[in-house]
Parts: C-alpha cells; structure tokens; sequence
C-alpha cells in the first residue's frame, strides 16, 4: 500500500517525467482503460514513450528510485489487480508502429507497437504468406514476441530474424531470432528487455490466396471465440495433448460465475467480463478451476495470461 512519501515521490516523478519527455506521463492512470479484461485499479505513473530517448529517461527514474517498471502492450493477455500497480507502466506510442516491407529479402520489418492485426494485413497486401495463422489475436507484435503467440501448430518464433531491444544499463542490442529461446506461450524475450522492433521472414504468396485464409481463420475464432466481450484471452496454457476448455467443461466449470466475471459458453480456456468484473472475481474463477481439475485429473494448471500488481501468492 502506498505511502504518503511515496505519493508525494510519485506526484513528483510525474511532474519531471512530464517535462523530459517526448511522449506523455499520467498519474494514477486505471488500468482498465489499457487492459482488454477492462479490469484493474491505478498505475502510479502511465508512461507513453515517443523515443528511444523516453525509454532510456524512464529506466533511469526506475533505477534511481528502485520502482517496479513493466511494459505493457495493449494489455490483451493481463489481469491487472483492483488495488493497481504501484510503479511504472510503459507503453510504446505511435514511433514504435511503423512498418516496412523488403521485397528482395522477403521480410517484413515492424516496431514492436504495432497491432498484429495490422501487421497481418500488411503482410497480405504485400503479397507475404506466413503470418495468417495470427489472425483475430489480439495485441501488439511485442507482446506476440515475448509471449511466441500462435496456435497449436504455429507460432510467431521461428518467423523471427532478428529483433532489437533495449536493455537497462546496456542500451540497444540486435539479437537474431536463432539465438532467441522460443517455447510454449513463452520467450527468453519476456521481462529482459523492451522490445522495439522484429524483422519477420515470410513467403511470397498470392494476396488473394492470403485474404482467404485470413477469412477462413478470422471466421473459425468468432465462431469458437468471446472475441467481442472483454476479456484477456486464453487463461490457461494446454498441457501437452491435452485442451484446457474441454478439461474445465468436463469439471462443470463452462459457464460459472463469480460476480460479473464468467467463465465464456463458448470457450471454457476463456473468462469474460459481463460489465463491472474486479480482478478478484476473475482470480476466484482462476483458483476454482485449477482445484477442480487438480483433484479430479491430477494436472496443475498453469495461467497463459500475466497477473499485474498486487495478488495472493496461490
């Protein structure tokens, strides 16, 4: 909980923050409006950063003042706690969204702000196959790097040439996407550095071939999906051969509620919020299905989405 001082650190910071940067710094800023769950209470401070410069001056203040900094993307995968998060969030503004396309070498260069579902699109008028698989999933191209996004036969991974970061203390770094340890819903990318920017390589491929299976998938996730009711995406990663959804309809969780929060109808690996949801009706739904499925299948489950901010440990 915080502190009178540190209000008055963080009112400060704001202050200074406001004024040295080229992008913007709010204070007290809900996470709601920055989550697809439209769920959780302040960020101490909400950082947009315009620069290079931004990123550099706000790891500095992180540094100086020992306070807790995350990158938050578009907030599609987070359950942020109702009580907020008592550091920095730092958001890529609209410099890190551009995009370009190298013909010759068969690539796609995009910075890491930019909503995979764009990115998809560009791909497909440039005549580049590889990237349909993404379709409908939400969230920026960062975000989709740190937590390899995709299906259960593909992912954004082993796309990946090269990807630059930027490190605290070490400035930016270009690392090639063989060096970069890829898995399930997860990277070595993840909470080591601020991604900005990935160069993709795809295949050269009809664009009316491409539009049609970007149909096809976008047609199958609406049709599977709670795609237009808030929500942060699947909840849980699928152990190995196994489908969540089908294991939590089995223990009679499709359908439950706690408050305003509901595990979906449509998809039992998905929780939606019915209108005025908090974290811990979510968190609630979280612990019954991981019991349920515990005790009568003998697996853990392990949350796909991140949890930001203040939470009981279990």
């Amino acid at each position: 909980m915080a502190t009178a001082t540190t209000e008055r650190l963080f009112d400060e910071l704001a202050c200074v923050l406001g004024q040295d940067l080229e992008g913007t710094c709010r204070r007290n800023e809900p996470l709601s409006k920055h989550t697809s769950f439209r769920i959780g209470g302040p960020a101490a401070l909400w950082v947009e950063a315009e620069s290079l410069a931004d990123i550099r001056r706000v790891h500095e203040v992180a540094a100086c003042h020992e306070l807790a900094l995350t990158v938050v993307g578009r907030g599609t995968n987070i359950l942020a706690s109702d009580a907020g998060f008592e550091g920095i969030c730092l958001a890529l503004g609209s410099h890190f969204r551009s995009c370009a396309v190298d013909p010759e070498q068969r690539s796609l260069t995009a910075g890491a702000g930019m909503l995979l579902a764009r990115l998809v699109q560009e791909a497909q008028s440039a005549g580049l196959a590889g990237l349909e698989f993404a379709t409908g999933i939400p969230g920026t191209l960062g975000g989709a790097l740190a937590g390899n996004v995709g299906t259960r036969l593909e992912w954004i991974g082993p796309l990946v040439r090269e990807v630059t970061v930027y490190v605290s203390h070490d400035g930016l770094q270009r690392l090639r996407g063989a060096d970069i340890s890829w898995h399930y819903r997860r990277s070595s990318l993840r909470g080591a550095a601020v991604i900005l920017e990935a160069r993709l390589a795809l295949i050269p491929d009809d664009p009316q071939l491409i539009a049609q299976r970007i149909d096809g998938a976008l047609a199958h996730r609406k049709a599977t999906q709670p795609l237009f009711v808030p929500n942060a995406g699947s909840v849980f990663k699928n152990p190995e051969g196994v489908s969540v959804g089908a294991l939590i309809e089995k223990v009679g969780m499709k359908g439950a509620c706690q408050g305003d929060a509901q595990v979906s109808e449509l998809h039992g690996n998905f929780i939606v919020n019915r209108g005025a949801a908090q974290a811990q009706d979510v968190v609630k739904l979280i612990t019954e299905i991981r019991d349920k499925v515990q005790t009568n299948y003998g697996i853990e489950l392990t949350p796909e989405i991140r949890f930001l901010g203040s939470f009981d440990e279990r």
